[in-house]
């Protein structure tokens, strides 16, 4: 039998167990191997669920709602014109861990998984070598990541940072039906925001007491109420933080680290530090008409807003305190580090929030922000970039080769070639389509050069079965004034292109 302890096997190994009590047997034996290791970068990857870069003060928007993140990306790239692959977390997340588009990795809908070909070709599996670690708070992406559980050696259980309450225990006891147990559980047992009744009546006001009493002080420090993902107790984003810094001191090196955060995902719940930071400041929002795609206007935009934006400064604070972490022990010497969003969120048009079938820049553009090891200078890069784009990058930059399944392509400043002017960025909102089948109802965007086009098809709200507009969005960054007609030959080339793109990844459904 041989008796050699592989790398990998090394690295599971040591995952599990103390570095006070892996270290000094197990590195040991593994001196070669460690000096390679030493040449090696580690990666951390920073999602904050529904971050908005329209929102934030990094890139232009007046309201300061990132003074920690402004300060840091002077030692950082900074991607002014990043775009999610879908605009809610099934498809923005997918695309991100798959480096593909949703019309590819096919998770369309809310809790969907991606097809079989990416179970295999992802992130993690292109990271084979490094000792792989996840987390996220968000049940959507969750659902995502138990896909990949072959090549994450260290998957944190999503319960792990809420705040004890018997909600833990039923995901702990049920963790093979996680989803339909928290629902059931939730329905049976816990009074609905909206105001709707529990099935059980008596059961659900003793646990409501029970955990009223759990969380009374924390109360105190969230006036809104405690950060919740809607099917939890509520969680403090400072619980996380801490923990994945504690633990990426401790797990082997290179390791690569995924971690999805809720902020500011709904309900915007900011603690006291910041409430009513922005109220009563002045701010006025472009007036934007109601989309004909809005079936239920949104009253009360502004006061949403700016409850988001105050959500955001809870992140920023957050992201900062980990970033001074990760110096302060020395781990950032050897490691990139990525900011990025699964998607955005938008307060205008009369919707707020994301996952509608709208497409308009507040809800796709998301902030990018990479931090190189012994980075002191920020670049800014203004090229429009994609979400696929973070695999192939960071594959590079680490001596990893680009993965061939991916749509992507290595951003700049890495990339050994000139940006493509000519490239086409495209976001794709599909989510009342089946997976194996053609998109017969979605909403696609194609960015190209300074113009944005958006196609609708499928929708009732649309005549004839479709509706195109076209913007510059580089005059016209708001998308207030539809080109379509005035600019009709560059719009029907962009439309021809896109829909050729269309029929192409319609071709294995047909």
């Amino acid at each position: 039998m041989n008796s050699q302890l592989n790398r990998r096997d090394f690295l599971k190994l040591a995952g599990l167990l103390p570095l006070s009590l892996s270290a000094p047997r197990l590195l040991r034996t593994l001196d070669a191997s460690q000096q390679i290791q030493g040449k090696q970068k580690n990666v951390v990857v920073i999602i904050f669920d529904a971050f908005s870069a329209y929102d934030i003060s990094l890139y232009g928007f007046p309201r300061e709602t990132t003074p920690n993140i402004n300060r840091l990306a002077k030692r950082a790239v900074v991607y002014h014109n990043h775009f999610a692959g879908g605009n809610f977390t099934t498809p923005g997340a997918g695309s991100l861990l798959t480096g593909v588009l949703p019309w590819t990795h096919r998770a369309f809908n809310h809790n969907q998984r991606v097809v079989d070909p990416f179970v295999k070709n992802n992130v993690f599996s292109a990271f084979k070598d490094y000792y792989r670690i996840s987390y996220t708070h968000n049940g959507f992406a969750n659902t995502l990541l138990k896909q990949f559980h072959e090549h994450i050696d260290e998957p944190i259980a999503r319960e792990a940072f809420f705040l004890e309450s018997l909600d833990t225990f039923i995901s702990t006891l049920f963790k093979n039906d996680d989803d339909i147990a928290s629902i059931s559980w939730l329905r049976s047992m816990r009074v609905q925001e909206n105001g709707g009744y529990a099935y059980s009546l008596f059961l659900s006001h003793l646990y409501e007491s029970i955990q009223e009493k759990r969380i009374e002080d924390l109360k105190q420090i969230f006036p809104r109420g405690i950060p919740t993902t809607g099917a939890d107790y509520g969680y403090l984003l400072e619980t996380a933080i801490d923990a994945v810094a504690t633990r990426l001191s401790e797990i082997p090196q290179p390791f690569f680290g995924y971690f999805h955060f809720m902020p500011p995902h709904h309900p915007y719940r900011t603690p006291l530090e910041f409430f009513n930071a922005f109220k009563d400041d002045g701010f006025k929002d472009v007036e934007k008409p109601v989309d004909a795609l809005v079936r239920q206007v949104v009253r009360n935009l502004p006061m949403k807003r700016t409850e988001y934006d105050e959500f955001i400064l809870y992140c920023d604070r957050e992201f900062g305190r980990f970033y001074d972490e990760l110096e302060s022990s020395g781990l950032l010497e050897n490691t990139w580090l990525v900011l990025t969003s699964d998607h955005s969120e938008m307060f205008e048009r009369g919707f707020a929030g994301h996952g509608s079938k709208l497409l308009y820049q507040p809800v796709v553009r998301i902030p990018l922000l990479i931090f190189e090891p012994g980075q002191e200078t920020g670049i800014d890069i203004h090229e429009y970039t994609s979400a696929v784009d973070v695999l192939p990058t960071l594959s590079h930059v680490t001596g990893h080769s680009v993965p061939d399944w991916g749509e992507g392509a290595v951003l700049p400043p890495y990339a050994t070639t000139p940006p493509d002017s000519d490239r086409n960025i495209y976001v794709v909102q599909a989510i009342d389509n089946l997976p194996n089948a053609p998109l017969t109802e979605a909403s696609i965007t194609l960015t190209k050069e300074r113009y944005k086009l958006h196609y609708y098809f499928g929708y009732p709200e649309a005549q004839n079965g479709e509706l195109a507009k076209l913007f510059d969005i580089q005059s016209d960054p708001d998308e207030l004034v539809d080109l379509y007609s005035s600019k009709r030959g560059i719009a029907l080339e962009l439309l021809d292109e896109l829909k050729r793109k269309l029929k192409e990844v319609n071709e294995p459904y047909l």
